[in-house]
């Protein structure tokens, strides 16, 4: 004795498991009909199409997402969203993303200024997305450990570590030429502002900014003095405390540089405040180019971190399709890519007053 396929109570959620019992097939011949594959007959997939109007059903797309393993969603790990170089990173990986119908699930850990943060719980991931991006945030290498753990392809934007997939300024270079330029000017007593405190690792960026202003310093023949380098948390107030604290202290420092624009920012209004022309008194100079870098006549070395995030984006998605093409070569590794900065010169620098 047969009985008929159950059809679902009205009002209820239609699923695809309802419509496979209605057409007497399995939910995979539903999915591969509904998505047009060929491997599915043509009276079958009208069958099942009408089964399916008749009942209802609507599509998800995260469900099929599901059934096909794939959800089209990149995990965005960052510290921030309201800082200069966060902002503009995640908006070009956003974008570059949407352009192939990938959606971003952002994570933010508030990393205060001791770099204190709740630490990353891969767990949250597990299953919702396709990928992790990592945004300008330091990882230890427990952390990192449990994100490798996922098996997803893994990018890192701003910071990374050298064996995987890295997106970031020139550091180095970017810190030699802010520091060559005010040696340029004839400024011997170079202060720096640095931060965030407690990050060790030679990849963060303020660490390699760090030791670009000192070997610069070295090749130009000056010694730097022990208090000339403090932390200033990159941010305008962090800045603007560093700057008082380093000019309370050394008041012979003739000009600053500032590992990035808000804190030099901070350190114009610091002179300022104290009755400092600048760049009459005190020279200035940040690294990233921000958008109100112009209105305070900030000279900067510049970079785009809009396009940095962009291609760390299409660089882990392509990292994703091969991954899943077997036998394919994975683009993670030791894959770095530096982008290179260029020297905005405004009115924040000049040559030092002769007494």
């Amino acid at each position: 004795m047969s009985t008929s396929p159950t059809v679902p109570r009205p009002g209820a959620v239609v699923s695809m498991d309802d419509v496979a019992r209605a057409a007497g097939v399995s939910t995979a011949t539903v999915s591969r009909a509904l998505r047009g594959m060929t491997s599915v007959s043509a009276a079958t997939r009208e069958r099942i199409e009408a089964v399916a109007r008749r009942l209802g059903y609507v599509a998800s797309p995260s469900a099929a997402s599901l059934a096909s393993g794939r959800t089209r969603t990149i995990g965005l790990l960052t510290p921030w969203v309201d800082r200069w170089f966060y902002a503009h990173a995640i908006d070009g990986a956003e974008r570059a993303l949407r352009e192939v119908g990938f959606d971003a699930l952002l994570y933010t850990f508030d990393l205060s200024r001791d770099q204190s943060r709740p630490r990353v719980d891969p767990s949250v991931l597990r299953r919702r997305v396709d990928g992790i991006l990592v945004v300008g945030m330091p990882l230890s290498k427990e952390e990192v450990t449990s994100l490798e753990a996922l098996d997803l392809p893994l990018a890192f934007i701003g910071t990374g570590r050298d064996d995987h997939v890295t997106v970031r300024l020139d550091d180095d270079a970017a810190g030699r030429c802010a520091t060559e330029h005010l040696l340029g000017l004839g400024h011997r007593r170079i202060g720096h502002i640095t931060g965030p405190a407690g990050v060790d690792h030679s990849w963060s960026p303020p660490v390699a900014r760090h030791a670009a202003w000192r070997v610069a310093l070295e090749d130009a023949c000056v010694a730097a003095e022990p208090g000339w380098a403090v932390d200033g948390a990159f941010d305008v107030n962090g800045g603007r405390e560093a700057a008082h604290r380093l000019l309370d202290t050394h008041p012979e420092i003739t000009a600053l540089f500032a590992a990035s624009d808000e804190m030099a920012m901070g350190a114009v209004l610091a002179a300022r405040e104290r009755g400092l022309d600048v760049p009459g008194q005190l020279s200035v100079i940040g690294i990233d180019g921000h958008d109100l870098g112009e209105l305070v006549g900030l000279t900067t070395v510049a970079q785009d971190p809009a396009r940095q995030g962009a291609e760390a984006a299409r660089l882990l998605l392509a990292d994703i399709a091969l991954w899943a093409t077997p036998g394919a070569e994975r683009v993670s590794g030791a894959l770095q890519v530096l982008h290179a900065t260029h020297l905005v010169t405004r009115s924040s620098t000049a040559s030092p007053r002769k007494t």
